[in-house]
């Protein structure tokens, strides 16, 4: 082969990484979730402190309950209060009346409603009299209150198609309904906030459905308390639909507060083709000013939710045999056609290389973006286990035996069915201590990595002076002194200094063993088109590639009939040197790691067994779920 890899898999290495294995070796689709397990190692005592990020905090960053407008049509009644008891591993009762509880606590939450119609719902539901003056409001006060699952979720298909299209009616567009329930919600966020126990942020989702469902949607996400947050108006899309106009909003924030604000954009595998798009919302030409805001106020991205990822797809990345999973690429929101060509625009990793091109031409990268992965949830409970997956709405719980089959999202020309859903994803945060300002300055400097749910934990450095004799019990004080982590951006190669990566993953404590390490390489060639390549860094076993280069797979350990597997396969921690055998310090480049478990049980292969669903052929049972970090950056001197 033509690179130059380290592969170890080692049993005791002191990285701050998920290291220990838990001794679990199984998941039983018939046994509770695992109780909770600390996933990162001890803090030292406040006077040893480093300078540096020595643990790594789970969160979710995408969270509706029933006082988003659809989530609440839907049949969701969770509030603020629920959503953020259960992310504190209390038992809550679920929307269906089940008893929900999550495995393992989270150290950080945010409840992120709709700010389009925040706080309609439970005037729709209630036949406020205002409201019924519309036929479509009173309809779909009819068909909540008809006790029918299925004209709940039709009217909830409907709200989004006619929010999509900017044809609801005037009342639910009226703010007066929002600002009571925007202040409850922040004062939620305070009472449960804990500094150096568990961390929460006020924030709320901007939901442009631009064009006829085109997801252009974004979290915003204060660093800030309510002294500063309670008493704004959260903007919505029935002011202004164009990103510009919100970061221009959030611009105005800090200027006149104080505070800080950033915005997450949403998976781009809806949006057909808008994500990314080389070109202003309203179809006028980039500048270097628009770039710049961009740039300023989005450091991170949504690479996987419940509806499905926006890594990379196959016919954009045809070389990599890991890029077809959980693909929601029929349409947009209301499952609008794709037109031609759109692909290219709603994906992160075509998104990096693209930045590197529009630099040279805006001055700024537009499209510089971190990892960030979170649920969507619409049942205010955030599950991304596969063994606890509640779905994304109140009508797909587990409740209902035949979810697997039940319409999702439906529009004019199709639908999407529950079992497309992903439990999916968590985000991973490297930061000094648990509270909203260290979290949040970790997320602005995109010292983060996405899991599609299991809590794995990833670190990656660049530098141009590591060697082998850094993969030891002072890995993550090397990496920091050497080069840059994850999100970090390395200038100009000293010399004929090769660039060298240290990478080191390990397992949930509670999941499955990894079977490979890998860095996903981007850059412009020297002609100035994009490119990309993938390198096997560390993996578990004693396969070798083949002659091609190939890694063979790991193995399949799940049981079909019981939904079980085992870790006899994989390793527990995967730590690797790479040095990029192709590097030319002349050209622009951008690398993430992305790492991949064994295979195991799919949430619809626990529903099978535990709920006697009956999926057929076309539904994906077995899966292997993935962490990827952010990126590092190469830019010649």
């Amino acid at each position: 082969m033509d690179k130059n890899y380290k592969a170890i898999s080692l049993s005791v290495v002191l990285l701050t990484l998920s290291a220990c294995d838990s001794g679990k070796d199984t998941k039983d689709a018939t046994t509770p979730a695992a109780t909770a397990v600390q996933t990162a190692q001890v803090e030292p005592p406040a006077a040893a402190q480093p300078a540096y990020p020595t643990q790594a905090y789970f969160g979710d960053t995408h969270v509706h309950t029933g006082w988003s407008a659809d989530a609440g049509m839907d049949g969701a009644i969770t509030n603020p209060d629920d959503a953020y008891r259960y992310a504190l591993g209390m038992e809550v009762k679920s929307n269906t009346g089940m008893k929900a509880k999550i495995s393992r606590p989270y150290d950080w939450f945010m409840v992120t409603d709709h700010s389009d119609g925040m706080g309609t719902i439970n005037e729709i539901i209630d036949g406020n009299p205002e409201m019924m003056e519309s036929e479509v409001l009173k309809g779909w006060h009819d068909a909540f209150n008809s006790g029918s699952e299925e004209a709940a979720a039709n009217a909830k298909s409907e709200l989004i198609v006619l929010q999509s299209t900017e044809k609801l009616p005037k009342q639910v567009m009226d703010p007066k309904w929002m600002m009571n329930a925007w202040q409850k919600t922040v004062d939620a966020a305070e009472k449960y906030y804990e500094p150096g126990k568990f961390t929460t942020f006020i924030a709320f989702e901007w939901t442009v459905n631009a064009g006829g469902g085109d997801n252009l949607h974004r979290n915003v996400i204060f660093r800030d308390g309510a002294d500063k947050t309670r008493d704004l108006t959260p903007l919505t899309t029935f002011v202004t639909q164009d990103p510009r106009k919100l970061w221009e909003w959030m611009q105005n924030y800090e200027q006149n507060t104080g505070g800080q604000v950033l915005a997450i954009p949403h998976n781009g595998n809806m949006s057909n083709g808008r994500m990314f798009e080389e070109q202003e919302f309203d179809g006028s030409p980039m500048n270097p000013e628009w770039a710049k805001l961009r740039a300023a106020y989005e450091p991170l991205y949504e690479v996987t939710q419940i509806k499905g990822q926006s890594e990379s797809h196959p016919t954009l990345s045809p070389n990599d045999e890991f890029a077809s999973w959980d693909l929601w690429d029929r349409g947009n929101l209301i499952v609008k056609p794709k037109p031609d060509g759109a692909l290219k625009y709603e994906y992160w990793r075509e998104a990096l290389k693209s930045g590197l091109r529009l630099e040279e031409e805006l001055g700024t990268n537009p499209f510089q973006y971190g990892a960030n992965a979170a649920t969507d949830t619409h049942t205010g409970l955030s599950t991304a286990e596969e063994d606890n997956f509640f779905g994304k709405f109140k009508t797909v719980e587990p409740a209902n035996t035949q979810r697997w089959s039940f319409p999702l999202i439906s529009g004019p020309t199709g639908a999407y069915v529950g079992w497309e859903q992903a439990a999916s994803g968590v985000m991973g945060v490297w930061a000094t201590e648990n509270t909203r300002e260290a979290i949040w300055d970790a997320m602005k400097r995109k010292e983060t990595f996405a899991t599609t749910g299991p809590r794995m934990s990833v670190r990656f450095f660049g530098g141009y002076q590591f060697s082998d004799s850094d993969l030891d019990a002072g890995l993550v004080a090397k990496g920091y002194e050497k080069g840059v982590p994850m999100g970090g951006m390395l200038n100009g190669a000293p010399g004929d200094k090769p660039l060298t990566f240290i990478v080191a993953a390990g397992k949930d404590p509670d999941g499955a063993n990894l079977d490979r390490v890998q860095i996903v390489k981007g850059w412009l060639d020297a002609e100035g088109k994009t490119q990309e390549k993938i390198f096997d860094v560390a993996w578990s076993g004693d396969r070798k590639p083949d002659a091609e280069g190939k890694l063979p797979p790991v193995g399949n350990t799940v049981n079909m009939e019981t939904a079980q597997y085992t870790n006899s396969i994989g390793a527990a921690e995967l730590i690797g040197i790479f040095t990029d055998p192709e590097f030319d310090p002349a050209l622009k480049a951008v690398y993430y790691v992305r790492v991949l478990e064994i295979p195991t049980p799919r949430w619809t292969l626990y529903d099978k067994v535990r709920l006697g669903a009956t999926p057929d052929d076309s539904v994906p049972l077995v899966h292997q779920e993935r962490a990827f970090s952010s990126p590092i950056w190469y830019k010649p001197g």
